[in-house]
């Protein structure tokens, strides 16, 4: 628990610094990181490894901030590398025009209920059974 808290303090922290100057290092194109969409396969995944999973609630074709996140953030090599070894990455994603399965569209809602969330972006650190940590946003 007090290493989760650490790692979502430190994102909290670091992420007004980076939104305010801008990017120095992005990674390259072959060190894309894997958002996951599926939350089961999330859980799986942290439970496997051992480590938290960062759910990124996102407009990501129309939110101005959804966007700045991303590329003044989640594309640094600071960030891909942290994230790469001590988080399970999962997007939850509402765009307006680009196209997603019903059986995506309604585990993103329910999610977004469950969790309650009220605007974009939105930052939640859980526990591998999906429990909050902590959140921003």
């Amino acid at each position: 628990m007090r290493k989760s808290m650490i790692i979502l303090l430190v994102i909290v922290m670091v992420l007004p610094v980076m939104l305010s100057s801008k990017p120095t290092k992005k990674k390259p194109a072959n060190e894309v990181l894997t958002w996951m969409t599926d939350f089961e396969q999330a859980k799986s995944m942290a439970k496997e490894h051992k480590v938290p999973i960062l759910i990124d609630f996102t407009g990501s074709d129309w939110c101005i901030w959804c966007k700045r996140l991303s590329n003044e953030v989640f594309e640094q090599k600071a960030f891909t590398d942290y994230a790469k070894k001590n988080l399970v990455l999962l997007k939850i994603d509402f765009p307006r025009a680009l196209p997603q399965s019903d059986a995506l569209k309604k585990q993103n809602r329910t999610m977004a209920q469950q969790y309650n969330i009220e605007g974009y972006p939105t930052i939640i650190l859980v526990d591998a059974n999906g429990k909050e940590i902590n959140r921003t946003g």
